[in-house]
């Protein structure tokens, strides 16, 4: 399906806010009617016209395909590669569709650029869910002050593109700047986020913490919000809360840990313990905290990864020797796997000690490591490139947005 992002017709809700309306975030953990993802293309992303990136999340896709559908936008000048991947894909016919649909973007970060789905419950029924979107403003992560490249307006438009084709009504809570990787919902009223990201002066530095908080109150249906001081050292999102801690289920997270006291993250991870033990979550539960190690040595940018990208003017660049914001935290939880990224090499004993963690804390599920320094490199990691659309049918009532 081939889709317009300049004339695309977008399903408003009511003027009401979500929470008012009753939707709430759910948890990632929660089942699933699919999972979106973009095809990279990028040259300043993407190493090579993204040959190793695609390599990547082409094994991403068939891992979460074991167990819900995939819709996968694709810009028209990574079609062929994408149809070529595709036919990969359906030869295995044990896996669920994956579908492939046109739309331009500036990048490949799904989980920033997509919109955040929100959920109500219908009917005294706790099987019948409607589902709705949002749409947040997109500024690459800190616009003038601090952003990732100089031009988003592709990438601030896809959330409302993707809403568009599945036929999801969408709240727009624009010019309010967020990114779902900022977020990660217990789906009962708790949400985790960072200090760090969240007040960092590139987003919303016109609003005090406490009107940030009410803004995600309002469209996430929270009651509470955790707010971690900081995230993963280096990570260039002003470190976004899914790098460093998730929510498992209600009322127990999985936080980025190391013992080395003199790696900086170090005392970003302390911190972040200390404060989840000294609170509660929306239902009065005290926290229980999991700790998933770090690879062992920090990943670095090589030589070899810097040949093959094209920067443009104002874009981040990389450079060798450049530590990445490495952390098995950025995993997804399909239907069936937790999908958890791999960084190989000298690392490959800590890949196995993590995905054993996680074997341990999420029995129900099957653990697919899938090599991912290509998607690092990248700026981000299995998380950052994928979207959950929870499990439910979309609300057919509406009205106008609300902005």
């Amino acid at each position: 399906m081939k889709l317009n992002q300049d004339e695309i017709k977008v399903k408003s809700t009511s003027s009401r806010l979500p929470k008012e309306d009753g939707y709430f975030m759910p948890g990632e953990f929660e089942p699933h009617a699919g999972c979106i993802l973009i095809w990279p293309e990028r040259p300043g992303s993407w190493r090579n016209e993204a040959k190793e990136a695609r390599r990547a999340f082409r094994e991403v896709i068939r891992a979460i395909a074991e167990s819900e559908p995939v819709y996968l936008a694709v810009g028209k000048t990574g079609m062929p590669s994408a149809r070529e991947m595709l036919a990969e894909i359906k030869a295995d016919t044990s896996l669920c569709p994956v579908t492939l649909f046109e739309a331009e973007t500036d990048d490949a970060w799904a989980r920033d650029v997509a919109p955040t789905f929100v959920v109500k419950e219908e009917n005294d029924d706790e099987n019948s869910r409607s589902v709705r979107a949002v749409n947040w403003e997109f500024n690459a992560w800190g616009g003038s002050v601090d952003g990732l490249y100089a031009s988003w307006e592709k990438d601030n438009a896809f959330a409302k593109t993707a809403a568009g084709y599945l036929g999801c009504r969408c709240y727009d809570a624009a010019p309010f700047v967020l990114e779902g990787g900022s977020i990660h919902s217990d789906g009962e009223g708790t949400l985790l986020v960072t200090e760090a990201c969240l007040l960092s002066r590139g987003r919303n530095p016109g609003l005090t913490k406490d009107e940030i908080e009410e803004q995600l109150k309002n469209y996430l249906g929270a009651e509470k919000v955790l707010w971690l001081p900081r995230g993963i050292y280096q990570d260039e999102t002003n470190e976004h809360v899914d790098n460093v801690c998730a929510f498992l289920r209600p009322g127990e997270v999985v936080l980025a840990w190391t013992d080395n006291r003199n790696d900086p993250q170090y005392e970003f991870s302390m911190a972040a313990l200390a404060y989840l033990e000294g609170e509660q979550d929306a239902k009065g539960r005290k926290i229980k905290v999991h700790k998933l190690p770090i690879p062992d040595t920090p990943v670095c940018v090589t030589a070899e990864e810097l040949e093959g990208y094209v920067f443009e003017e104002g874009e981040d660049t990389r450079e060798e020797g450049e530590r990445l914001a490495a952390s098995y935290v950025n995993f997804y939880f399909s239907n069936g796997a937790v999908i958890m990224p791999a960084f190989g090499g000298i690392n490959t004993a800590s890949d196995k000690r993590a995905a054993e963690v996680m074997e341990r804390l999420c029995p129900e599920r099957k653990v697919i490591s899938v090599y991912a320094r290509d998607i690092l490199t990248g700026g981000g990691n299995i998380h950052c490139i994928t979207q959950q659309i929870p499990a439910g049918s979309f609300a057919k009532k509406g009205g106008n947005s609300r902005k």
